[in-house]
């Protein structure tokens, strides 16, 4: 979800990559709109450090010109939309990448699936204009189990088109060790050249006090509350309806507890899940917070003292970064591919994605005295310092777009 992008201080960066300060690269991706999740957040931030590097950080997508997000990104934007169909069909693109792309030392594909990705194979491929591919999980074989007949779709056309954009990028980049493993689990005809890059974010800003009491004006009333935060889209890979139903199960024997849902509803899920709560009797122990940004995000997380996570699928999960960089240790399944990190830093807890190892999380936390939850709150800080500040990423992305320059 995007926030405020800070911009790093980072000495004798240019020493440790060995690269020319007037680099450019452009990313390609279906849209910039924040509503999307992770993969615009991750573009944001790695181009927000880059930009203090000297890069020049260009963004293509098949947004419309006028379209809000675009109007509102940091980053310049080039948007060749409207597109036609969930496909994102459109015919400006591949001609306009074949007018500009050699004018980028680097092109950077954000996401599969969708036409952009496509279109930069066939502008690109064979040329001297390198690109790079980060699927962003979308090559993790838990869709395949998930949705099996849209598995089968992708099956139509893996072969002609995402096979041969992966086979023929200068490298597939994932974000952990993780997500390169189980990505050659979900098609059998699979040939790429792996390099595996930490992700993150930027720090938080460290007024936490002042943005916890912005957050608290909004809601007054979860003012004395022990408030576990949700923070990602609303989505069922998420694992919403498994917390509401873990919640449930604590919430009997915790009166102050209180659990705020926030994160935007592309399939209109809402409504279900808030079904499911009236049936619960959790609806008065749920605030419903819809999207939030900027101040208003920080201040969740401040406000909150665990963030909960227990998603089916995920390839990294920025927001969980976020939470650990504000400090709050993370109760996360074992399918968020940054897990090992987790747990090895000793930052939060892990589990099934199951109501039961949902409720396992929630209670290890809720039995902890609270000087060991002050330890395990600087546990949190320390494995986002370590593992997940942004600079780290856009250090190593230079560095493996610098290997395979042409």
């Amino acid at each position: 979800m995007q926030g405020n992008i800070g911009l790093p201080m980072l000495p004798d960066m240019f020493e440790k990559i060995h690269m020319p300060i007037n680099m450019k690269i452009l990313h390609v991706i279906s849209s910039v709109d924040p509503k999307g999740g992770g993969p615009i957040e991750g573009v944001n931030q790695l181009s927000a450090v880059h930009r203090v590097l000297g890069v020049e950080v260009a963004i293509c997508s098949l947004d419309e010109p006028d379209a809000e997000c675009v109007r509102n990104s940091k980053a310049k934007v080039y948007a060749l939309g409207p597109s036609l169909n969930g496909y994102g069909y459109n015919s400006r693109l591949v001609p306009w990448l074949k007018a500009h792309a050699h004018e980028y030392d680097a092109v950077i594909v954000n996401g599969l699936w969708q036409y952009h990705s496509f279109a930069v194979w066939r502008a690109l491929a064979g040329t001297d204009t390198p690109y790079f591919v980060f699927t962003h999980g979308m090559l993790d074989p838990w869709f395949k189990r998930a949705y099996p007949l849209k598995h089968l779709k992708k099956w139509l056309y893996w072969p002609w088109a995402e096979y041969r954009v992966l086979r023929d990028a200068d490298a597939v980049i994932f974000t952990c060790e993780e997500e390169r493993l189980l990505a050659r689990q979900s098609f059998w005809l699979y040939h790429v050249n792996e390099a595996v890059t930490a992700f993150g974010t930027s720090s938080p800003p460290d007024n936490s006090e002042e943005l916890s009491k912005q957050f608290f004006s909004v809601y007054p009333q979860l003012q004395g509350k022990r408030l576990i935060l949700f923070l990602s889209r609303i989505h069922e890979k998420k694992g919403c309806d498994l917390l509401l139903e873990a919640f449930a199960q604590v919430a009997k024997t915790h009166e102050r507890l209180h659990l705020v849902m926030a994160g935007p509803d592309q399939t209109g899920w809402t409504n279900t899940l808030k079904a499911q709560a009236v049936r619960l009797c959790i609806s008065d122990c749920i605030t419903w917070a819809g999207m939030l940004q900027g101040d208003m995000k920080w201040g969740a997380f401040y406000a909150s003292e665990v963030f909960c996570l227990p998603s089916h699928q995920e390839n990294f999960g920025i927001v969980v970064a976020e939470a650990l960089a504000c400090g709050k240790p993370v109760l996360i399944s074992n399918k968020v591919n940054i897990w090992r990190e987790i747990e090895e830093d000793g930052a939060g807890f892990i589990d099934d994605d199951t109501v039961e190892g949902t409720v396992r999380n929630l209670k290890q936390w809720l039995a902890l005295d609270s000087k060991k939850k002050a330890a395990m709150n600087e546990r949190a800080k320390n494995c986002f310092k370590s593992r997940f500040h942004i600079q780290r990423a856009a250090e190593r992305l230079l560095e493996i777009i610098s290997d395979y320059e042409k």
